[in-house]
């Protein structure tokens, strides 16, 4: 797929085809998260990976310690 890099008011910025989106799952006003590779290529992300990863060890820890936070929540 090619995208053009278009004018967008006063910024610059890339119109995502509806395909795209789709593939994505991606609606107008979500984050979409760049991360660049050691060949210097860059991947687009639909979410943020830092934010995954600490999201699975925030699950972890409440699994682990899932008795003491039910008693913490009384």
């Amino acid at each position: 797929m090619r995208l053009e890099v278009e004018r967008v008011g006063n910024s610059t910025g890339l119109i995502l085809p509806k395909e795209l989106l789709g593939k994505l799952n991606l609606a107008q006003g979500d984050w979409l998260y760049v991360t660049e590779n050691a060949d210097g290529s860059v991947r687009l992300f639909p979410y943020d990976p830092t934010f995954e990863k600490g999201m699975n060890i925030a699950e972890k820890v409440m699994k682990t310690y899932r008795n003491a936070l039910a008693e913490l929540a009384k």
